[in-house]
């Protein structure tokens, strides 16, 4: 007979509840710190125009999903990219 008393806790499809967690909320701040830099990029060029008073630096879509390496492992981030006229 055994005196243990320790319960396993039950994990839904084997994931660590707390890694999963703290992986979203890293994403999330990436997310952002990505969005806050490139909003800080673009409004360096915001008064500038060219010839047909267009605005010189505009947003233009997204670079190709890639991967960053983090302590929590391989994230994917979108990079949102510029056009330049």
């Amino acid at each position: 007979m055994s005196k243990d008393t320790v319960v396993p806790l039950r994990q839904p499809d084997g994931k660590d509840l707390l890694s999963t967690m703290l992986r979203e909320g890293a994403q999330q701040l990436i997310v952002e710190a990505l969005q806050a830099e490139f909003e800080a990029f673009l409004s360096e060029f915001a008064g500038q125009r060219d010839e047909h008073e267009r605005a010189a630096v505009v947003r233009n879509g997204f670079q190709p999903r890639r991967e960053l390496l983090t302590g929590l492992g391989p994230m994917s981030v979108r990079v949102p990219k510029a056009r330049v006229w």
